[in-house]
C-alpha cells in the first residue's frame, strides 16, 4: 500500500515528477527490499477493525494494519493523528516539532 501511495506521488506530485525508468528502477533498488508484510485475509481484516474503531479512511486503514503486522512500534506520517496510539503503534508525524 505504501509503494503505490509513494509512486503514485513520485509520478506527479512531485516538483519534478519520476520518470516511468526513474520509478521503475527506486521500485527495484530501494522499494522492492523493503517489502516484507503481504496482504491476507487476517491483515484485511485488522484493517476493518483499524478503520471502524478509529475513523480513518480504510486506505490509511490498511497502512496502520501493515505497520501492526510488521511489528512496527512506530508510524512516521504525516497524514494522521501526531501522537495517537493504536495499540503499541505510535502514529508520529516527522515534520512536527
Amino acid at each position: 500500500m505504501v509503494v503505490q501511495e509513494f509512486l503514485n506521488v513520485a509520478s506527479g506530485k512531485f516538483s519534478r515528477s519520476l520518470t516511468l525508468p526513474e520509478s521503475k528502477a527506486y521500485l527495484k533498488k530501494v522499494l522492492a527490499p523493503l517489502c516484507e508484510v503481504y496482504p491476507d485475509i487476517d491483515y484485511y481484516g485488522a484493517a476493518l477493525d483499524i478503520h471502524t474503531t478509529t475513523g480513518y479512511s480504510f486506505c490509511d486503514a490498511l497502512i496502520i494494519a501493515a505497520a501492526k503486522k510488521a511489528g512496527c512500534t512506530i508510524l512516521y506520517t504525516e497524514d494522521l493523528q501526531d501522537g495517537r496510539k493504536i495499540d503499541r503503534l505510535l502514529i508520529k508525524n516527522p515534520f512536527s516539532g
